[in-house]
């Protein structure tokens, strides 16, 4: 199934920003959320094809939102691909265990992303 729909999930205003040019400008559909619990309300409500993942986040984090997401049955079929600034392998190896796809470190590579989503 072809990403379309995007949910971009991140505290910064700045990331989204950068996150929602990159990929409106490639043509996808993105929504947004500013933390981990709206995250996990608009997966459900959204239902996109696609979800980033900041993982520092005030109240529920990124690690507990995609846990979260990848255990309820009307959202756990959405990949989540974590974008975060924690670089070390155990972080990414937490990330996956909570039911990540993948993992990338801040900044986020544009051209690497892009190539990960063509391959989704």
């Amino acid at each position: 199934m072809p990403i379309k729909k995007i949910l971009v999930v991140d505290d910064s205003a700045t990331e989204r920003h950068v996150l929602v040019t990159l990929l409106e400008g490639k043509g996808y559909t993105i929504v947004t959320a500013n933390n981990g619990e709206e995250g996990v309300a608009a997966a459900k409500r959204e239902l996109p094809d696609l979800i980033l993942m900041d993982v520092v986040m005030p109240g529920m984090n990124g690690y507990q939102a995609t846990r979260t997401i990848s255990r309820d049955d009307a959202t756990k079929h959405i990949p989540v691909i974590m974008c975060t600034s924690k670089d070390q392998e155990t972080d990414k190896i937490w990330g996956m265990r909570q039911g990540a796809l993948d993992y990338m470190v801040k900044p986020v590579d544009p051209t690497a992303l892009l190539a990960k989503l063509a391959t989704l």
